[in-house]
């Protein structure tokens, strides 16, 4: 009797995870928080909030980031985190992430950068993502013009 409940259980969820439409992919909207954590000559702690949106019907769970950052094509840097985040249905989350930039590829983009000016922000990597304890890797490939100024030329 032990054996035939968690067989039937597992048969039911991957009946009920494959009858399901594919889910939507999470999408980018902007960044708030920005601040330098820890200023050094060859690399500086950065972090920053990103805010997405999940335009499913359901609520998810994001597991790992591995994301690469790009400004104007430059690597800006790395960031990795395993902190479970839970996602709410049809609404905006913020994922919290952390980095070491290169500090020379900052230097590349300042002037653009505090004159307010548009950059292009690039992110590459994988999100991994699901429900109930199936998790996936979705790719995220963003790129797009990003305001990012310290002073506002409004």
């Amino acid at each position: 009797m032990k054996l035939i409940v968690p067989r039937f259980l597992m048969i039911l969820c991957t009946t009920t995870l494959l009858s399901c439409s594919a889910p939507k992919s999470l999408e980018y909207k902007d960044f708030k928080n920005f601040s330098v954590e820890k200023l050094g000559f060859t690399t500086s702690r950065v972090k920053m909030d990103l805010i997405y949106n999940n335009p499913n019907n359901f609520g998810l769970q994001l597991r790992r980031t591995d994301l690469d950052i790009f400004i104007n094509n430059n690597f800006l840097g790395h960031s990795s985190s395993d902190t479970l985040i839970n996602i709410p249905r049809r609404n905006d989350f913020t994922l919290p992430i952390k980095f070491d930039a290169d500090m020379k590829n900052i230097l590349k983009n300042i002037w653009n950068t505090i004159l307010g000016n548009e950059v292009t922000l690039k992110m590459t990597g994988t999100l991994k993502v699901g429900k109930a304890n199936v998790f996936m890797s979705v790719p995220v490939n963003y790129e797009g013009k990003q305001k990012f100024g310290f002073f506002d030329n409004d």
